[in-house]
């Protein structure tokens, strides 16, 4: 498959930001001595990415919009597509000296008449491990130029499932717990490892059969669903409706393992 103007474009835009990322991470360890060094220094870190793929894409793309994580909106021309961007999704991760955190890219076109629709390009960078995932929307999910396909596993005894934990300030626990207690006894496993669009580019890859989370920010599953469902797989809401964005409730794996899946969700929820 060869790879088109605007995944190249983005690809460039996040090794460049991914290359100081990587830098910035070999400092994270000496910092660990110091209460406020370590937060103070991923937040500038972070921000650091975050202007270096503004100003790649935004040369790239004149007149495209953006919507940042950290900051925020940024409007282009009327009827251009816009780029969703998470310039370092897996921030706690970071801040611990950990090497599982991802740049996260999208392509949001805009609707007729206003508002913005379907996601059409995605790329997940993983600095660390020099991973690209991508995808564009009918010419499936890719590893670098390898074809990636959801797993085939269809029984949850087999199945590896991920999932968020809600933390301080953050989530619903007493939702989660629910869930985790119908999800659990049912699989082989349940991980979490902190960054939301590399779990759904597991998913993809087929490293991960399931996935389920809520209370995620557009720019942390904007990228990652692309890749899930071109990958072959399915993403919902808890409900099994189309409104996982809407609702930040989100459910991703095979077509087998994804209604399982909500179904247990589902079922966990109704019985409270």
């Amino acid at each position: 498959m060869a790879i088109s103007g605007i995944i190249t474009v983005m690809e460039r835009a996040a090794r460049k930001a991914g290359t100081k990322l990587r830098r910035d991470f070999g400092e994270i360890e000496h910092l660990q001595v110091s209460q406020k060094g370590p937060a103070d220094f991923v937040s500038k870190a972070d921000q650091a990415a975050e202007r270096t793929l503004y100003e790649e894409l935004s040369y790239a793309r004149p007149g495209w919009g953006f919507l940042m994580e950290e900051a925020g909106e940024i409007e282009g021309d009327p009827g251009k597509p816009r780029f969703i961007v998470d310039p370092l999704d897996g921030t706690s991760n970071f801040l611990h000296a950990i090497p599982h955190f991802a740049i996260s890219i999208a392509v949001q076109e805009p609707k007729i008449g206003g508002g913005w629709g379907d996601v059409t390009a995605a790329l997940v960078y993983q600095p660390v491990t020099d991973e690209s995932y991508w995808a564009e929307r009918g010419r499936g999910a890719w590893l670098h130029d390898r074809r990636l396909r959801v797993a085939s596993r269809r029984y949850l005894n087999e199945c590896l499932i991920s999932t968020g934990i809600p933390y301080m300030g953050h989530g619903n626990m007493g939702q989660w717990s629910r869930i985790f207690g119908a999800v659990a006894p049912e699989v082989a496993g349940i991980r979490r490892f902190g960054a939301a669009s590399l779990d759904l580019s597991w998913v993809a890859a087929g490293r991960y059969d399931g996935f389920w989370e809520s209370d995620l920010q557009i720019w942390d599953v904007a990228a990652g669903m692309l890749l899930v469902r071109e990958a072959g797989g399915f993403v919902s809401d808890f409900r099994g409706g189309d409104r996982a964005i809407e609702r930040s409730e989100y459910i991703a794996g095979s077509a087998a393992v994804h209604s399982k899946l909500q179904k247990l969700v589902a079922g966990a929820l109704r019985n409270v």
